[in-house]
Formats: C-alpha cells, sequence, structure tokens
C-alpha cells in the first residue's frame, strides 16, 4: 500500500527511545510496528462500537417486550432458574 501522509507526534524522548530499542529487537521497523498497532486499535474500536450497537438493539428489544406486555418480572425469572438449578442437579 502506498503511503501518502505523514503522522507526527510529540511524546518523551525515553518512551520514544524504548519504542525504538524494541523494535529493533524485533528486527522490525519503528513506523511498521506502529501501523501495525493503529491497525489494531482501529479494530478494537470497530468491534466495540459493534457490540456497543448490538447490546442497545438487544435492551431496546427487552424494553419493547416489557412495554407490550410479554415481560417476565424478576420474581418468575427467579422461580424458573430455580426449577432449572433443581433439574440440574438430578434433584427432581
Amino acid at each position: 500500500m502506498a503511503k501518502e501522509a505523514v503522522f507526527t507526534m510529540k511524546l518523551e524522548s525515553s518512551l520514544r527511545e524504548d519504542f525504538i530499542a524494541a523494535a529493533k529487537a524485533s528486527d522490525r521497523p519503528a513506523s511498521q510496528v506502529i501501523r501495525e498497532l493503529m491497525r489494531e486499535y482501529i479494530r478494537r474500536q470497530s468491534e466495540s462500537r459493534a457490540y456497543d450497537a448490538y447490546l442497545a438493539q438487544k435492551v431496546e428489544r427487552g424494553r419493547q417486550s416489557i412495554r407490550s406486555g410479554e415481560g417476565v418480572d424478576n420474581e418468575e425469572v427467579e422461580k424458573l432458574f430455580a426449577a432449572r438449578r433443581t433439574r440440574a442437579a438430578g434433584k427432581v
């Protein structure tokens, strides 16, 4: 991929020196490592936004079911899962 942009940043000298040394120790150019870190950060942020959207959608579906009277209150859920736990333990 053609490189068409320059990225300049300020950081502590010791951080820069340690980073350059670590990149050299792994026989990789510092710029390559930075690009990989940037791609990984972008990927993680994308996954995080996708999960947040999924979760918001799931919560909204739950709220809609409650508004429409399809929801189950906490007491009923506790009874259902107590029965499941009992069956799973082989007590019934």
